[in-house]
């Protein structure tokens, strides 16, 4: 088994604590291809950075994918995830949405432990966007500026605990998500700390798309997952013609 894991954003610190995680989560035939967005921003937190890392994560997956059996999205959020299910023929899976999923058959209402009070808002939205807001106990976040995104980890691992602390202690969380990239292997590291199931969403992701590599469902030919109608295009990546337009525009209509 092949899986194709990318980091939507630029930061090759956090893919290699993306990687390190991964490794750990995967069984011994699995093997990793790790992808790095070529442009866009060092961590995404807003609307405006997730739309970016999205396409950046689909030029990745349609340059990269083949001879993949599936595609992991590594950043909180999931940017991008629904339109590469649209765009590519195997599974494709997302740090949050696995986490989630996770979550709720671990425990009645879950909180999100994040990196920044700013990126709040957009996760909120990914969560009722999947439908989960009813379960969602909270999101605390720390309140400071990040020194380096890739120390995210050893600067406020501590702030972090005492984040997941209070959100079981005061907002009645039945199960913790450590959510971001950022803190790829942490859940691991302090799961004995904390009294609730810790969840790392670079472990569920992992997990998921395995379990759907072997499930061996068909793309599907119906739906509004099928085949993108064909449309000229313009300006767009080679690869990424072939997925999205297939028709190349010499001229402007």
């Amino acid at each position: 088994m092949k899986l194709l894991v990318i980091n939507p954003n630029i930061s090759i610190d956090v893919t290699a604590l993306i990687e390190r995680e991964a490794r750990r989560s995967i069984s011994t035939c699995t093997e990793l291809t790790m992808a790095t967005a070529p442009f866009g921003v060092a961590y995404i937190e807003t609307r405006a950075e997730a739309q970016i890392g999205g396409y950046a994560a689909m030029q990745i997956a349609a340059e990269k994918y083949e001879g993949h059996d599936a595609v992991m999205v590594a950043a909180f959020g999931d940017p991008g995830l629904t339109a590469l299910r649209e765009i590519l023929p195997i599974p494709v899976v997302g740090m949050t949405e696995a986490a989630l999923v996770s979550a709720c058959q671990q425990g009645s209402r879950f909180s999100v432990i994040a990196i920044s009070q700013r990126i709040q808002a957009w996760y909120r939205e990914t969560i009722a966007g999947y439908g989960f807001s009813d379960r969602l106990a909270s999101i605390r976040a720390l309140d400071e500026p990040l020194a380096h995104i890739g120390r995210v980890q050893e600067d406020q691992g501590e702030r972090l605990v005492a984040l997941a602390e209070r959100a079981v202690r005061d907002d009645g969380a039945d199960v913790l998500i450590l959510a971001g990239a950022p803190l790829a292997g942490l859940a691991r590291d302090v799961a004995t700390r904390l009294p609730v199931p810790t969840l790392d969403g670079v472990t569920c992701a992992l997990h998921q798309a395995q379990a759907m590599v072997n499930l061996g469902a068909p793309a599907p030919s119906a739906g509004s997952f099928a085949a993108l109608p064909s449309k000229p295009c313009l300006g767009l990546p080679e690869k990424l013609v072939q997925l999205v337009g297939r028709q190349v525009l010499t001229n402007r209509i």
